[in-house]
């Protein structure tokens, strides 16, 4: 067995800079499924590189979809299916990436084969019955194994139709995304009502944005009702933005150093809630100048603030770091939900 030492360089001035980091894992995820419910050849830009990507389109091969990925370019090429599944059996290893396992397993509901999706030793510590649950009155089979409520998730000739369901909220908003993006492909309307506060809504928000861009419109009430009409996605030309929440470490950087980063291809209009981090450092004292497809923070004099960051917990971490420079103390609320997601 081999390690590997990394020096970490000390910063002796203030950092400066442009950047475009990787595409976003969450887009990246989100537009393999919508992509593979289409009828017909999708291209995907920008995909992340990724132990979770990696595993999302090895089990869409598994399950029989034509993919053609170029690392090196990030592109890749699906070829969808049209709400079909083209395997009628699969067994799918997810590691530890829930993303992947929700949004599969909400997947594998539309097939009339048997599939097993299991991970990690995490993976089977991770929720997921909420989903099932919810998938139920929609004609999956879709059941957990353990008692625990957490996958594996075992799915025999689900029959999904559509309906109407309720999902809980508090745990994780990847279950919402997951019905979400199954939902077009009913026969009839489905209509989702969520129980409970919505954790991480911009997520969602970001699941609809996605379904957009491949031809399915999404109707909600106040957020807590909603309604999706049998559609088709269409096939599309897909750009993944860059990570929002890589990109809070190259802001929190510039604001910890008081130096200037620029982050090329996020704008405020981005689907990625988590640019938002970008208002927390203004809050803290550094300056935000937005662009069209950039975002720059310069480092100013920071103070703490008291701050609810349930709609962009993914950034609370950089946050705790950049607090660590700041005049005073600094209050980060409502992100309970991240046992449960990590």
């Amino acid at each position: 067995m081999t390690s590997e030492t990394y020096l970490v360089p000390t910063v002796t001035s203030p950092v400066r800079g442009t950047i475009r980091p990787p595409g976003s894992k969450s887009l990246t995820n989100r537009a393999l499924i919508c992509a593979a419910l289409a009828d017909g050849h999708s291209r995907l830009t920008g995909v992340l590189d990724s132990q979770d990507t990696h595993v999302m389109i090895d089990s869409l091969q598994r399950l029989g979809f034509t993919i053609m990925h170029d690392s090196q370019s990030a592109n890749l090429q699906i070829t969808g299916c049209a709400a079909q599944i083209p395997a009628d059996s699969a067994e799918l290893w997810l590691e530890n990436s829930g993303t992947s396992i929700r949004f599969l397993t909400a997947l594998c509901s539309l097939g009339q084969g048997t599939y097993l999706l299991r991970g990690n030793k995490r993976m089977s510590e991770r929720p997921i019955k909420d989903l099932t649950d919810a998938l139920a009155p929609l004609g999956s089979t879709a059941q957990c194994t353990a008692a625990t409520g957490c996958p594996p998730v075992h799915i025999i000739e689900s029959k999904f139709q559509g309906g109407r369901t309720a999902v809980a909220g508090s745990i994780s908003s990847q279950f919402l995304s997951a019905l979400l993006m199954v939902a077009p492909c009913g026969s009839q309307q489905t209509e989702i009502a969520v129980d409970g506060e919505l954790v991480s809504k911009p997520y969602v928000d970001m699941t609809i944005g996605v379904m957009n861009k491949f031809g399915v419109t999404v109707h909600t009430d106040q957020g807590d009702l909603y309604r999706v009409g049998p559609q088709t996605y269409r096939p599309t030309e897909y750009s993944v933005e860059p990570d929002a929440s890589a990109a809070s470490y190259f802001l929190g950087a510039a604001a910890i150093t008081g130096g200037e980063v620029t982050i090329e291809g996020l704008s405020r209009d981005a689907l990625q809630g988590d640019v938002a981090f970008a208002e927390v450092l203004e809050q803290m004292g550094c300056e935000i100048t937005w662009q069209s497809d950039a975002v720059t923070a310069r480092g100013g004099s920071l103070h703490g603030i008291d701050v609810d960051m349930n709609a962009i917990s993914d950034t609370a971490q950089t946050l705790a770091v950049v607090a660590l420079f700041a005049e005073g103390p600094t209050r980060i609320r409502n992100i309970g939900h991240v046992r449960h997601k990590e």
